[in-house]
């Protein structure tokens, strides 16, 4: 049986002319004021709850609110919560 040919192959490298330079926008960390929203919503989110539970009588438009105390108390955190993706 007659032996196969050996090809050698040139280490392929692509045109320096065909590169165009890409400028990184340099991102530095986030606002102190943003942290201090973020964390203020989560915090007031926490509260609303507790202020819900644990007032005897009820705020007056907390008890016209309902069951919705609930939607207002966790949506203020979920948008805190939301805020830590964007937080740097």
């Amino acid at each position: 049986m007659p032996k196969s040919k050996v090809r050698k192959k040139t280490v392929y490298t692509p045109p320096t002319d065909r590169r165009t330079p890409v400028k990184v926008k340099a991102v530095g960390p986030s606002h102190p004021v943003y942290v201090t929203i973020m964390l203020g919503m989560m915090l007031l989110g926490l509260a609303w709850l507790v202020a819900y539970y644990l007032v005897p009588n009820g705020i007056p438009v907390m008890e016209s609110l309902g069951a919705w105390n609930f939607l207002i108390g966790f949506a203020l955190m979920i948008i805190g919560l939301l805020m830590t993706m964007k937080w740097r």
